[in-house]
């Protein structure tokens, strides 16, 4: 029998009668079980939360602080358990199933030092003028299914540095490593400010709607985003959305090609290229387009995709079926359409688990669904470009405004061009570095609001004014 997990409520663990099978996507058997969770069980989370949150918005910045401490230790100190877990669920190698898991510990910390001080307007012989930063209350967070427990952390752990307490959903595709650490916190953090519900994607909206929940933080789809939008719109909640992208890569003509290959690659494929902020859309010079373009795809034929819990896996499985067929999808509509690849564009679908090749696409039309499209698999579109206006324009012309990258011997350049670009983080020279006191969130249809940081903090809180009028004003 599977192990079943439970979920996190008021500082208890708990079950249902129904139950969740989860699936390792490199071999689609169960790898484990866990609580079906609805209304009642919702409602008794959120309402755990309230009274948590009655004394926790008072709590002063070392209690924060020691709870979002203890939370990082926890994870550090059973990363090995941890991060074998998470590959078997997410489908990730270990390697990079272990970098997310000491990344969220280090996140944690990291985050454990954010404050908001009380600002000063005005202190004159009329007036104190004073702006405070107050919590939210209780926070919805959802979590999606390629980085579960990094995108769990950079939820639970701002909203407690605000005062807030939390009511956490992680994806029914990825529910084993965040419940374990549900677990391994529960007698950590005080009762209720952190509660954690597995559920079906059904949850989600009840989450989004509930009366008792002030803030949602959602990560996820673009389409998801706007439905959680509207369900929000009913009470008027606060809401943070980190959403979908299809990020642009621009290689100018001085970079090196046998410098930027192996990076280019990685940037694509990390996880499978399951990554919001993945190299989703590569535009290269038309001076060093063959040779690069022949380099990434000589460097990919030496990577190996396989279950990520054997050694020298590379690249893993897309994590569900349903994602997996999306992707398959993508690459046939690029066949039928006659577009040249590199590598890749085979599939034999009747082995198990959800592998896609590599695929890498030889300068594809800008309006085909493998450029137009987020397409969240192993797959990357090579462009070739003429000139920088040109370029610009298009790797702004997307609905999406993420995240983007630049390549080049020259920094000053790279930044000239970056600061053209419609995305909200730009690299230079390398690619899905995300810093905990760095601002991160999207333009356009990629988001609303920002994580990490101090603004990412302010999130969680609502601005107030105290004005204090003064009796000793000169006549």
């Amino acid at each position: 029998m599977a192990t079943q997990y439970k979920t996190l409520i008021n500082g208890e663990m708990r079950h249902t009668d129904n139950w969740l099978d989860v699936l390792n996507p490199a071999t689609e058997k169960v790898v484990g079980q866990v609580p079906a969770c609805g209304a009642e069980e919702l409602d008794s989370a959120v309402l755990a939360a309230r009274e948590a949150f009655k004394k926790w918005k008072t709590s002063s910045f070392e209690e924060r602080q020691a709870a979002c401490l203890a939370i990082s230790a926890a994870i550090k100190e059973n990363a090995e358990e941890l991060y074998r877990l998470l590959t078997s669920e997410q489908g990730k190698p270990h390697a990079q199933a272990k970098s997310e898991i000491f990344g969220a510990a280090g996140l944690a910390k990291a985050q454990s030092t954010l404050k908001l001080e009380d600002e000063i307007i005005e202190d004159s012989d009329s007036r104190l003028h004073r702006h405070r930063r107050v919590p939210v209350g209780v926070v919805g967070g959802i979590v999606p299914w390629n980085f579960p427990v990094s995108m769990a952390i950079q939820k639970i752990v701002p909203a407690l540095m605000a005062g807030c307490t939390i009511v956490l959903k992680p994806s029914p595709f990825t529910p084993l490593t965040t419940l374990r650490i549900a677990e391994l916190i529960a007698d950590k953090v005080p009762a209720g400010t952190v509660n954690i519900i597995t559920g079906e994607d059904s949850l989600g909206p009840l989450i989004t709607g509930h009366p008792g929940i002030d803030k949602i933080t959602f990560t996820g789809s673009t389409a998801t985003g706007k439905k959680i939008m509207e369900g929000a719109s009913d009470d008027l909640k606060r809401i943070t959305l980190e959403l979908g992208g299809n990020d642009a890569s621009i290689v100018l003509p001085d970079a090196d090609p046998k410098k930027v290959a192996e990076q280019l690659f990685w940037s694509s494929f990390m996880n499978a290229g399951q990554v919001c902020i993945a190299a989703k859309r590569v535009y290269i010079h038309e001076d060093i387009y063959d040779e690069l373009s022949q380099a990434i795809a000589d460097y990919a034929k030496n990577v190996v995709v396989g279950d990520g819990a054997e050694q020298g896996t590379g690249v893993g499985p897309i994590q569900n079926k349903k994602q997996y067929e999306r992707v398959l999808e993508l690459i046939k509509d690029a066949k039928d359409n006659g577009y040249k690849f590199l590598l890749g564009g085979d599939q034999d679908p009747s082995g198990s688990g959800y592998f896609v090749p590599l695929t890498i696409l030889d300068n594809p039309p800008e309006d085909a669904r493998i450029v137009a499209e987020e397409q969240f698999g192993p797959v990357m579109p090579l462009m070739k470009f003429k000139d920088e206006d040109e370029v610009i324009a298009r790797a702004n012309a997307s609905e999406y405004g993420l995240a983007g990258a630049v390549w080049t011997s020259n920094p000053d350049k790279g930044v000239e061009i970056a600061e053209k670009l419609e995305t909200g983080t730009v690299w230079i020279n390398e690619f899905m570095h995300l810093s905990p006191f760095a601002p991160f969130g999207g333009h356009k249809h990629s988001g609303f609001g920002a994580e990490y940081g101090k603004e990412g903090l302010k999130e969680f809180t609502y601005p107030q004014v105290i004005s204090i009028k003064r009796d000793n004003v000169p006549a």
